[in-house]
């Protein structure tokens, strides 16, 4: 007998057998906060995080990803979807001052921490930060697809202090992948910046 045969003499879709089966799989790895399957729909779950300095509370689907929520619900949309599978770094966001590639992270986990975008990384006054302008100023850029990303990512570098050599820049940029070539200006922006981070 055939899993479809079987499900079909069971009288379960192959909708709900798919939901149900994610939705265990989801409760399974994230832990109770995800709630609970009822009818073989997701019951959704609250969580309040803040973001960018602004506490927000939401109501989400459990499998939302950090990104998502980021985007398509706070319609924050620096960070952006590349890959979708936690290998370009295009959607580096900030968690508690450490950097994490949203696409996997599920936004459960973000529930009661902060999270910083990169439109919450200039001042107060909207002036730049050092490593925003060290972008500009050494061209680190082509189609700007990718800049949000390896700008988060860059401070997240030197702010865990491996920024010490070009050689060691580039080890700990490797998560995040420039399509257009642009390391040369990313690896010059990042030292420059670097220096102008530990001056302030």
């Amino acid at each position: 007998m055939t899993a479809c045969s079987m499900n079909s003499e069971l009288g379960i879709s192959r909708r709900t057998l798919l939901g149900t089966t994610s939705a265990v799989a989801a409760m399974t790895v994230l832990g109770p906060v995800v709630g609970e399957v009822e009818g073989g729909e997701m019951v959704h779950v609250a969580v309040t995080l803040t973001v960018n300095g602004q506490t927000r509370s939401l109501t989400i689907d459990p499998r939302t990803s950090l990104l998502d929520l980021l985007r398509e619900r706070l319609a924050l949309t620096g960070a952006k979807k590349g890959c979708d599978h936690g290998q370009c770094g295009a959607c580096t966001v900030h968690l508690d001052g450490r950097r994490v590639v949203s696409c996997l992270t599920p936004a459960v986990q973000a529930d009661g921490h902060a999270v910083t975008t990169i439109e919450g990384l200039s001042g107060p006054g909207g002036e730049l930060h050092p490593m925003q302008q060290a972008f500009i100023d050494h061209d680190a850029l082509q189609c700007g697809y990718c800049t949000p990303g390896q700008i988060m990512a860059a401070v997240a570098c030197v702010e865990e202090g491996h920024a010490g050599s070009p050689e060691q820049i580039r080890e700990y940029m490797s998560g995040n992948i420039c399509r257009c070539g642009a390391y040369v200006g990313i690896v010059a922006a990042i030292e420059d910046a670097a220096a102008r981070m530990r001056r302030t």
